[in-house]
C-alpha cells in the first residue's frame, strides 16, 4: 500500500484536501487532531510531558492545553522540546494505523510533515500551496485569532515556497483553480502507482 502525506502551512486548506480524498474512499490520518489524543491518552508521552513542563500540565487527568500554548509559544526551545516528544509518538502512531488500511493508498494530513522528518515514512508527499494573504484570512474567519498570531505561528513552519518545492504533487488552492479535479488527478496518478 502507498502512504501519501498532505501537507501545507496554516490556512493553505490540507483538511479540505483531505475530506475530498475521504469522499473518494481513501481513510485519512489527521496528524494534528492525533497529537492531541496522544497527550492525552498515551501514558508514556503523559508522563514525558509531566517530566518535561511539570505535573501541573494535567488537570483531573487532562492536558492543560491553554497553560501549556503559553508556555510553548513564547518560548522556541520549549516547543522544539515539546515537538520533541509528540512527533516520534504520532508519528508511530501513523505507521501502526497505515499499517491497518487496506486501499491502494492511505493519506497522512500534517502541517509539519518535513519539519517533523515524516516525509521519511512516507512514499509521496501533496502540497497544497495558498497565496498568504488568503492563509491568513481563512485562519482569521475560521480561529477568530489575529493576524500577529497567525504570522508567528507561520514562522514555526518551513517557508511555504521551498516546501512546496519539497513535494512530488501541488494542489493549488487559491479559489481560482478548482480543486476536486486537481485531487482526482492525483488520485488516479496514485492508483496507477499502485497497479504497477
Amino acid at each position: 500500500m502507498i502512504r501519501v502525506g498532505i501537507t501545507g502551512g496554516i490556512g493553505s486548506g490540507k483538511s479540505t484536501v483531505a475530506k475530498v480524498f475521504e469522499v473518494l474512499g481513501i481513510p485519512v490520518f489527521y496528524a494534528d487532531a492525533r497529537a492531541k489524543i496522544l497527550m492525552n491518552e498515551d501514558e508514556t508521552l503523559k508522563r514525558k510531558i509531566k517530566e518535561n513542563f511539570g505535573e501541573e500540565m494535567y488537570v483531573y487527568g487532562k492536558l492543560d492545553k491553554k497553560h501549556l500554548s503559553s508556555i510553548i509559544f513564547n518560548d522556541p526551545k520549549k516547543l522544539a522540546l515539546l515537538n520533541s516528544l509528540v512527533h516520534p509518538a504520532t508519528i508511530k502512531d501513523a505507521e501502526d494505523w497505515m499499517l491497518q488500511q487496506t486501499t491502494p493508498y492511505a493519506v497522512k494530513e500534517a502541517a509539519l510533515i518535513f519539519e517533523s522528518g515524516s516525509q521519511e515514512h512516507l512514499d509521496y508527499v501533496i502540497g497544497v500551496y495558498a497565496p498568504v494573504t488568503m492563509r491568513i484570512q481563512r485562519v482569521i474567519k475560521r480561529d477568530n485569532v489575529t493576524v500577529e498570531e497567525i504570522k508567528a505561528r507561520m514562522t514555526k513552519q518551513i517557508d511555504e515556497e521551498i516546501k512546496m518545492k519539497l513535494c512530488d504533487f501541488v494542489i493549488i488552492n487559491d479559489d481560482q483553480q478548482l480543486l476536486i479535479p486537481q485531487v482526482l488527478k492525483i488520485h488516479e496518478q496514485l492508483l496507477m502507482v499502485n497497479d504497477k
